[in-house]
């Protein structure tokens, strides 16, 4: 019975970590993104989000310096709304064809997605106060 239970807590903590429950940031994978947040191979002209909270991606690049600067304030703002929305991260060096899919053409770009509704999306290394602000207006209004 005890190992039944440490099994469930141990599938439990490894399934918040992994859709970003747990304050963190996460990082994804264009197959990722596909399976937690939008397929837009299989919804081309439909927006079908498929999250349970609102959410925003960050679509970055190692070698961007705004990338870099605004990485710790999403970090500290997954643990300021982890009960609240999750925060993506998708490298587009890595995920060109995801990035691509959604005309990146600027970094940093961040796409705002509410529960109900289209996504927004805003480019550059934006102040936590503005960020927090998209937060409270645009996702959790």
């Amino acid at each position: 019975m005890k190992k039944i239970f440490l099994l469930l807590v141990s599938v439990f903590m490894i399934g918040c970590m992994a859709y970003g429950e747990n304050g963190q940031v996460v990082h994804v994978t264009k197959s990722e993104f596909i399976e937690k947040v939008y397929d837009y191979e299989k919804n081309p002209d439909k927006w079908v989000y498929k999250g349970t909270k609102p959410a925003i991606v960050d679509f970055y690049a190692d070698w961007c310096g705004p990338c870099r600067r605004l990485s710790p304030v999403l970090e500290k703002l997954a643990e300021k709304y982890k009960d609240k929305i999750v925060i993506y991260k998708v490298n587009t060096d890595k995920e060109r064809e995801l990035a691509a899919a959604f005309g990146i053409t600027s970094l940093p770009t961040l796409v705002f997605i509410p529960m109900d509704g289209k996504p927004q999306a805003s480019q550059g290394a934006l102040p936590e106060e503005v960020l927090e602000k998209g937060i409270n207006e645009v996702l959790l209004k």
